[in-house]
């Protein structure tokens, strides 16, 4: 009898329970181990998290008076971490890539403080101008050349790309591993 009741009270408080360790606790432990080793890919996945982190305790805050309405909200909250945290899902530098990126980093910016050109100066106004003034001297060649590139030195792997890049290359290390060490294995 003290037993179901127990469970009872175990599950019914799962989410005070396992929140903090799921959404604080072993995310500050992966972060730790995640400075002290010298791939890049762990620090972006964490840092991710620790964004999205943000975001969540913010929209609580904000609006605190809706959620406490809401009944499933701290379940909801658990799994949703759940998700962010777990390496297998990769749940964070997936959310950061397809919303959040797009949304701060890819924003166009508008210049709403127009100066119109002066009369007698040399310096273009905007860019467009610019960029014909360059096709004007150098052809439209040069100008393809030159935006070419530019596309190709400022590409950048997104986090997911970055994940599977060092899940191959630790595979292929353990190939080799296996090759040279008949006693290894991958614990050790």
């Amino acid at each position: 009898m003290g037993s179901g009741s127990f469970l009872k009270v175990l599950v019914s408080n799962l989410d005070v329970l396992a929140g903090p360790i799921v959404s604080l606790a072993y995310p500050l432990y992966a972060s730790v181990r995640a400075i002290e080793t010298k791939s890049p890919i762990d620090d972006q996945q964490w840092l991710t998290y620790w964004v999205l982190y943000s975001f969540i305790t913010l929209f609580e805050l904000t609006f605190a008076a809706v959620i406490e309405w809401l009944p499933f909200w701290s379940y909801g909250k658990l799994f949703f971490n759940c998700w962010l945290v777990l390496p297998y899902f990769n749940g964070a530098a997936h959310v950061y890539e397809h919303f959040v990126r797009p949304m701060i980093v890819n924003q166009q910016v508008v210049n709403i403080w127009y100066l119109p050109k002066k009369e007698g100066s040399d310096k273009p106004d905007d860019v467009i101008s610019a960029a014909q003034k360059y096709i004007e001297q150098n052809g439209s060649k040069a100008f393809e050349t030159l935006v070419n590139k530019f596309k190709t030195t400022n590409t950048r792997r997104s986090i997911l790309e970055e994940v599977e890049a060092e899940r191959r290359a630790r595979a292929e290390r353990e190939l080799e591993a296996r090759d040279v060490n008949p006693f290894f294995h991958p614990n050790y």
